[in-house]
């Protein structure tokens, strides 16, 4: 594990999660709404939550490939057309209105099933970490890398409900969403080809 694919991980997740969306949306949303006390549990439950569709992600991949060896490079193809389509849909959505935050219990462990209740960060997760650490890992780098990973999504979640507790960062945030989401997508976009071409 090096320090490049640890900056390249964390790149992309960070894009990945400030991309506006129904989960963030909901921290900002309870922080404007109901302050700092109430969005910071949401928004650590919502971190908690999201990494752990990583340690599905890691636990499958280990799975397939001790399994199907062969099915490694099919999967790499596949996880590199998905980023290509989460990047297209990005740069599509950059010009368009936020979504709707998503509803339900604001507390920590309501983070929690917010985001367990959309697998789509399964696919993402293993999209990404087959094309930031394509060779096969030991269970002792797959738990670097979760730590890494929930590190990445406390530290952004957190950060996003004690900012947005202040009515006056709401105009910034949400002037920002355009560029927001054309890195993000040309971030994805990338790590897709990469997947594609290298075997």
């Amino acid at each position: 594990m090096t320090v490049e694919q640890v900056i390249a991980l964390v790149s992309a997740l960070s894009l990945a999660i400030l991309t506006p969306g129904p989960s963030i949306i909901a921290t900002i949303q309870t922080a404007l709404a109901h302050g700092r006390e109430r969005a910071l549990p949401y928004a650590l439950g919502l971190a908690c939550g999201a990494s752990l569709w990583c340690v599905f992600a890691l636990l499958g991949l280990a799975v397939v490939f001790r399994l199907h060896p062969g099915w490694f490079a099919a999967l790499k193809v596949f996880g590199g057309f998905y980023l290509l389509w989460f990047a297209w849909r990005l740069w599509a959505a950059s010009s368009r209105p936020l979504p709707p935050a998503a509803s339900g219990s604001r507390g920590f462990f309501g983070g929690i099933a917010l985001n367990l209740s959309n697998p789509k960060p399964a696919l993402f997760y293993a999209a990404l970490i087959l094309s930031v650490f394509p060779a096969a890992m030991s269970g002792r780098q797959q738990a670097t890398l979760y730590a890494i990973c929930l590190a990445t999504e406390l530290f952004w979640y957190a950060l996003v409900a004690v900012l947005m507790s202040t009515a006056a960062m709401r105009a910034r945030y949400f002037a920002a969403k355009f560029w927001i989401d054309r890195a993000a997508s040309l971030a994805m976009a990338a790590l897709g080809i990469l997947l594609i071409v290298k075997h």
